[in-house]
């Protein structure tokens, strides 16, 4: 006895594709790749903001006028430099390392700024996550005037 064509289709499963669970794995796969490199690409770009901020906290620093408060227009440039990249400066830490504001006295600034670990798009951070930090030094023109001469640093010429 045979059985009727369209009944055997039925019960029959040749040509059935094996593998549809992959779709959904691959989906996660590329998610999760998309957001390591995100979280990649935003180290990079704290560490630009970041290299700013040191930069223009030195430079502010150096180029303060005489009787001034360099330490200020110094934290003030380096905060609007975060901002400018787009970053709390909130999150900005700013130490001054060496120098003082003496003609030709090495002055250098280190900025600190703390990253999650994971940042998700409208969810936030997630995670301990970095620290990225960057260094500055420059030197206090040797001939500017009303400043006092750091003598053991200036070249005798």
């Amino acid at each position: 006895m045979t059985r009727p064509v369209q009944a055997r289709l039925r019960l029959d499963e040749s040509g059935q594709m094996a593998g549809i669970e992959a779709i959904p794995f691959g989906l996660l796969t590329f998610v999760v790749g998309v957001l390591i490199i995100a979280n990649a690409w935003a180290v990079v770009d704290a560490k630009i903001a970041v290299s700013a901020a040191a930069r223009e906290a030195v430079r502010a620093y150096v180029e303060a006028p005489a009787g001034g408060h360099p330490e200020d227009l110094a934290d003030a440039a380096a905060r609007e430099a975060i901002q400018g990249g787009g970053r709390n400066p909130g999150g900005l830490t700013l130490t001054q390392i060496e120098g003082s504001f003496a003609r030709c006295e090495t002055v250098r600034y280190e900025a600190s700024y703390r990253i999650p670990a994971i940042r998700v798009p409208w969810l936030g951070g997630f995670g301990s996550g970095f620290t990225v930090t960057a260094r500055h030094a420059e030197i206090v023109d040797p001939y500017r005037t009303g400043l006092p001469e750091a003598v053991s640093r200036c070249a005798s010429g």
